[in-house]
């Protein structure tokens, strides 16, 4: 009986090291693109609620431009994940002292295929002092 040589019994073995290493390597590379995507809504999220009080303060009560502004900060952000309360409670544009803007309840959905998950973003909240609240002719309170 002939034994082949020991370059026959290695064909194929580089084959297989480099699909173990390049699955290896295809994860971590998905893994730190998510993470990437993932700061990056964390940091949204926050600047969102930022630019939302801002426009606030300078716009009337219950300005529709608020939402918009923040949606522009944070493409999915849905009107049910933002609250803007007008301090003290019921003032009007001539009484109100401050403008409280929360962001809560938004979820990250990764886009990694083979997993389904969702990431809760954690809740923010800007509070600013009341400005000139009258959104005739203010071009920040127009809808972008």
């Amino acid at each position: 009986m002939r034994v082949p040589p020991s370059s026959t019994r290695q064909r194929g073995v580089a084959a297989v090291e480099m699909a173990l290493v390049l699955s290896i390597f295809t994860i971590l590379l998905l893994g730190t693109v998510e993470l990437g995507r993932l700061l990056w809504a964390w940091n949204a999220a926050g600047e969102a609620t930022r630019q939302g009080a801002r426009t606030a303060v300078v716009c009337d009560v219950g300005e529709a431009a608020v939402l918009a502004r923040m949606q522009q900060r944070l493409p999915y952000l849905e009107a049910g994940n933002i609250s803007v309360d007008y301090l003290p409670a019921g003032c009007s544009d001539a009484n109100c002292q401050t403008v409280r803007v929360s962001l809560a309840g938004y979820v990250h959905r990764p886009i990694i295929p083979v997993l389904n998950l969702t990431i809760a973003i954690p809740s923010f909240q800007t509070t600013l002092p009341r400005e000139f609240m009258q959104s005739a002719g203010n071009p920040v309170c127009l809808a972008p």
